[in-house]
């Protein structure tokens, strides 16, 4: 419905007359490369136009003024190079329009394009805020580019003068334990801790439990569920059945039914695989009786409706 887009971008020019391209180049750009990959490449140079000569401030530029043309690139790809550089370079530049068009490319995997414009960005005297370098770390964790994705938060947003934030934290951190490394990820935990003003959160726990129970390092996995109770962050039921199925995978009994109790104290409801779990586990434990603490522990847990 490209004809209608057109006309809710029209609606939007006044926009630009007031306050520039901003953050809003975004929304300009999905329209004329859609109208480009559509063959509708004049119209796309006609908006273009318009959208950068409503950004002049100064009468003189607005004379000076030269539309960029699309019809001479040599396929797609180009078009869409000429239009982010026009929106950004020759549009009203500033910190919102840069930040929205970076952060667009990286979500695209387009990390040279978004590199160069990220070298202009600081040439011309922006600072970058660290949500452009957590979209790279994004982008580079979910290619595979774990290493990568760590040199940006170690080396990168510390020699921009940024702040690593939590967030920052957490996608180095998934992007570890996607790739089986969650004792690796494990140290930021205690990175973030020692950062002032950085408190790990309750989902910064809950990634690395994913992460162990996904590699079967159940112990670890309950390590850092008792971590979170220490800090009084309540768990998912997801995550209480991951650990408890897990230890009881290993014959870890005792663990298993600790957690099994603190997960029913909290008022979440077993679900009925995990009770497989342990029955199975309890048949290869004949001697539970002769454990008083144990037996009683159980038969408190099966009597609860």
């Amino acid at each position: 419905r490209l004809d209608d887009a057109v006309h809710l971008l029209y609606s939007m020019l006044w926009r630009i007359s007031r306050k520039g391209c901003d953050a809003d180049v975004v929304v300009y750009r999905t329209l004329l490369e859609s109208l480009c990959a559509a063959g509708r490449v004049e119209l796309a140079e006609e908006i273009l136009g318009k959208v950068l000569k409503k950004g002049l401030r100064s009468p003189r530029a607005r004379q000076a003024f030269q539309r960029p043309v699309l019809s001479i690139a040599a396929n797609l790809e180009e078009m869409k190079r000429i239009i982010d550089e026009a929106l950004v370079v020759r549009g009203i530049r500033s910190l919102a329009s840069y930040d929205a068009m970076i952060t667009d490319l990286y979500a695209e995997s387009e990390f040279t394009h978004a590199g160069k414009m990220l070298d202009e960005m600081t040439q011309k005297g922006f600072r970058p805020p660290i949500s452009i370098y957590e979209a790279k770390i994004a982008a580079l964790c979910r290619e595979g580019r774990v290493e990568d994705g760590m040199r940006v938060l170690e080396v990168e947003i510390v020699e921009s003068g940024c702040v690593p934030t939590v967030r920052s934290y957490n996608l180095v951190m998934e992007g570890l334990c996607m790739k089986g490394e969650s004792t690796r990820a494990m140290g930021y935990l205690d990175r973030m801790d020692k950062q002032l003003g950085c408190v790990a959160p309750k989902q910064s726990y809950e990634i690395l439990v994913t992460g162990f129970c996904a590699e079967g390092l159940y112990l670890e996995a309950a390590h850092v569920l008792e971590k979170m109770h220490k800090r009084k962050y309540w768990p998912e039921c997801t995550i209480f059945v991951s650990v408890i199925q897990g230890l009881c995978s290993i014959g870890t009994m005792y663990e298993a039914l600790l957690w099994l109790e603190e997960m029913i104290s909290q008022g979440k409801i077993p679900v009925a695989s995990m009770w497989s779990s342990l029955v199975s586990m309890l048949f290869g434990a004949p001697k539970i009786e002769n454990d008083p603490y144990m037996a009683s522990l159980l038969h408190d847990l099966l009597a609860v409706d």
